[in-house]
């Protein structure tokens, strides 16, 4: 383990108090403000990226790919999911460009817009009963814009908020805009669950329909707020520096900033693979493995309520958490607690008991949680304000794409190959990547309470003295 960092450092808490600060002490209207706006464009995102995953297990495949068996549509209707996941690092380099450019907030708005007018898009799609080929290809579209508006919406918003914050509540406000993401699954679960209760020719006609629409209303709120916040002070603080310098070389494109040290952002990487991967399991792919065990739908999504209940109060506390313990403290906590319960967890999941599904769902959740809460600032410390948009987001989205993006496109192939599915291969596979979690963290030094004006020279370790 690394020594703690002296008071020179300047990874020190105790340095970075008075220097880790944005430009001024933050007003702390402005903050709630700035969180305010960064949790609500979050629940828009997450709402409308999550619903996408629920409808892929429920009526995509029947509806898009009906020419396929049933297993063969569910790995089709799945294989969308994963081109959104695909999209996701696009998003994350098109969008960190300029947001180290051009500033945080402008994206920000751009991302929700494109969210909101791609779920609204599904929405009115016409099946393949209806334009034949054009419908699955359109789908695809629509899903890839959708992962890109979310690629680039994570890094502005926690950066917004990363930027904005004293050094020393950096994870507690970055916590405050992360229960965005089980807000907007609570609202995903909740339009979705709504809409079931349809008979069954109805929700396959028009009701799956209703949730996607239903983002044009957020979109109008979301923006509506967002637009009101002002940018972030370390980016202006950067643009201004950059004017005074007027014969300064031209600056180099961010990404090949970011390539220059790829340790640092494989390391980025590493980290969110191990809550994503958990994420896909105990989320978008629970619905179809439960079901091939004996749960029905709505068995599964009082899972899913609970999960996304369990998040919003343990993201905030594991966030805040990192405030006092370090980033490394929680995430590796997180990490071991998979690796020890993943097999529990489906043990519990298998006896075909409702509450005790639940209660496993609710232990991956509390781990996921712990592994995941501490990301925001620990991906925004890495990296220094000119790079630092893209250098998070694509860490971030890379690790979505990884971890979350083929988790469930291979589970489903698991299920076509055999008819069924054992749960050990899913509890392996969560407890590899909460091993690669853990190895990058422990590879990773601590960044709690860096100073963000500063670009840190380095943020890995190169060695461990013992």
């Amino acid at each position: 383990m690394p020594a703690a960092p002296s008071p020179s450092s300047p990874q020190s808490p105790e340095r970075s108090e008075g220097s880790g600060r944005p430009p001024t002490a933050p007003d702390p209207a402005l903050l709630r403000k700035v969180a305010l706006s960064s949790l609500l464009g979050t629940v828009i995102e997450y709402y409308d990226f999550l619903l996408y995953g629920t409808m892929a297990a429920l009526v995509f495949g029947p509806l898009f790919f009906p020419e396929s068996n049933p297993t063969v549509g569910t790995i089709a209707a799945f294989g969308t999911l994963a081109a959104g996941y695909v999209a996701r690092p696009v998003g994350g380099v098109v969008f960190g460009h300029f947001g180290d450019r051009l500033g945080r907030k402008t994206m920000l708005v751009v991302t929700m817009l494109l969210m909101g007018v791609a779920s609204c898009l599904i929405g009115l799609l016409p099946t393949y009963a209806t334009i034949g080929v054009a419908a699955p290809v359109l789908l695809i579209l629509f899903r890839i814009v959708q992962g890109i508006a979310i690629g680039g919406e994570w890094g502005g918003a926690t950066l917004m908020v990363v930027e904005h914050a004293d050094a020393r509540r950096r994870g507690l406000w970055n916590g405050v805009m992360q229960m965005g993401s089980p807000i907007g699954f609570l609202l995903s679960s909740l339009a979705v669950s709504v809409t079931a209760l349809l008979p069954q020719d109805r929700f396959l006609a028009w009701g799956w329909r209703i949730p996607f629409l239903f983002s044009a209303l957020l979109l109008g709120i979301g923006l509506y707020v967002r637009m009101s916040v002002t940018e972030s002070p370390l980016f202006q603080q950067q643009a201004r520096a950059r004017k005074e310098q007027a014969a300064a070389p031209p600056r180099r494109i961010p990404l090949a900033q970011v390539l220059r040290a790829p340790r640092v952002l494989l390391l980025a990487c590493a980290v969110g693979i191990g809550p994503f991967a958990l994420t896909a399991l105990i989320g978008t792919f629970m619905l179809t493995y439960a079901k091939s065990v004996g749960y029905d739908t709505s068995d599964v999504m009082s899972g899913l309520t609970a999960t996304a209940l369990t998040g919003l109060v343990a993201i905030p506390c594991f966030s805040a958490l990192s405030d006092r313990l370090g980033r490394r403290a929680v995430s590796l906590g997180g990490a071991a607690g998979i690796v020890l319960l993943a097999f529990p967890i489906y043990a519990l999941i298998n006896t075909g008991s409702v509450p005790l599904l639940i209660l496993g769902m609710v232990l991956g959740q509390v781990v996921q949680n712990a592994m995941y809460a501490p990301l925001g600032p620990l991906l925004s410390e890495m990296f220094g304000t000119q790079v630092r948009y893209t250098g998070a987001s694509m860490g971030y989205q890379l690790a979505a794409l990884i971890g979350g993006g083929f988790t469930p496109l291979f589970a489903s192939s698991r299920l076509s190959a055999s008819g069924s599915i054992s749960s050990t291969p899913l509890a392996v596979l969560a407890m590899v990547c909460g091993l690669i979690t853990a190895l990058a963290i422990w590879r990773t030094a601590e960044t709690r309470g860096r100073d963000l004006s500063e670009d840190p020279a380095a943020t890995v370790r190169r060695k461990d003295p013992a």
